[in-house]
């Protein structure tokens, strides 16, 4: 259309410079300076992992992820920025919780 004006816009996402994990919060900071604080119940795996296990994490996809191997949860910075709970199935979580009780 004559006269029509179209953008695109990108958002460049902060990265992650630092993670905690306490008993009920999940807290990120962010290099921009912004530090997001979530429950850590939105994360049923965090909430049914050790202090330890929560305690061992990897910053991943350079700076836009976070990676706990023991608990096999992945969360990104984008989904902490919105606001997303976990969106893994009863079922699933249900077998993960079963074989930790194997364990």
């Amino acid at each position: 259309m004559p006269g029509t004006i179209s953008a695109v816009v990108t958002l460049a996402l902060p990265r992650i410079t630092n993670v905690s994990v306490t008993d009920d919060t999940l807290t990120v900071d962010l290099e921009d300076g912004r530090t997001i604080l979530v429950p850590i119940a939105w994360y049923p795996r965090l909430a049914h992992g050790t202090p330890e296990e929560r305690a061992h994490f990897q910053i991943s996809g350079a700076g836009y992820g976070i990676h706990w191997p023991e608990l096999d949860e992945d969360l990104g910075i984008e989904g902490l920025i919105l606001g997303k709970r976990s969106t893994e199935s009863p079922a699933s979580f249900e077998r993960w919780l079963q074989q930790r009780k194997r364990k």
